[in-house]
């Protein structure tokens, strides 16, 4: 797919987006039933479960990117590798926020040591060392090796996460939505359906754009390093040509 597609592709899913993030609005706050427990606090659940969603549709996308970089060593592989790490991390850190924020007037408190947050938790100090390592490398190239094992790697923390509750009963409830099995029913279903599928299109219309950000900024540092090559070899023809003369 050319960047010209891309883009095309993109101005057509940025209106969709928009659309959908007001209908999931209007939905989630004024058209899903009032939760009888925890009231108006668990409209929050239609936000905290398509974040996370997301962040484990990403953390995918990082993980097969980076062993296709690996076998292929072709730079857009590690493009969309790092472009879903990033956009994973921060629908991780939204995942987090929203379930601190839902989990304060639920448990009385704003964290405790549950499997589910500790594994996530542990998911985004993984995907930090990824950003970090790619970031801090000495050698961009192995850099980005480095990083594409960590996102190989790190991806066997996604399943945890998703599995903790059920592994390790504690505080946090257990998941609502299983293979070939959704425990919610009537209005509350379609309210998180519908979100689920807005912010997943949302999601990979950020992705593209950071795809695109990422590739224009490799080609833009191989063209500056390609005219610093230029310029340091005109300074050496020149250097040349001037011992010649004064010879």
């Amino acid at each position: 797919m050319t960047t010209k597609h891309l883009e095309k592709i993109n101005s057509l899913l940025l209106p969709v987006c928009f659309a959908g993030v007001l209908l999931v609005m209007y939905m989630a706050l004024g058209w899903a039933p009032l939760e009888t427990t925890e009231g108006h606090v668990q409209r929050i659940f239609y936000v905290h479960v398509p974040v996370s969603w997301s962040a484990f549709v990403a953390f995918f996308v990082v993980f097969v990117s980076s062993i296709l970089f690996l076998i292929k060593r072709s730079e857009k592989w590690d493009w969309l590798a790092v472009s879903a790490a990033e956009l994973g991390l921060l629908m991780t850190t939204l995942s987090l926020i929203s379930g601190i924020i839902w989990g304060r007037p639920t448990w009385g408190v704003w964290w405790v040591w549950d499997p589910r947050l500790t594994s996530t938790l542990l998911m985004w100090m993984i995907y930090v060392a990824y950003l970090m390592v790619r970031a801090y490398s000495s050698e961009a190239g192995r850099g980005s090796r480095m990083a594409a094992v960590i996102g190989i790697i790190g991806f066997a923390d996604v399943p945890v996460v998703y599995y903790s509750v059920v592994w390790w009963q504690n505080i946090h409830p257990q998941p609502l939505i299983r293979p070939g099995n959704l425990e919610l029913t009537g209005s509350m279903a379609l309210v998180l359906l519908t979100s689920t599928i807005v912010f997943t299109i949302f999601l990979f219309y950020l992705i593209s754009r950071r795809f695109l950000l990422e590739k224009a900024t490799s080609e833009l540092a191989v063209m500056k390093r390609t005219l610093r090559e230029e310029e340091q070899d005109a300074r050496i023809a020149k250097i040349k040509i001037d011992r010649a003369e004064n010879k």
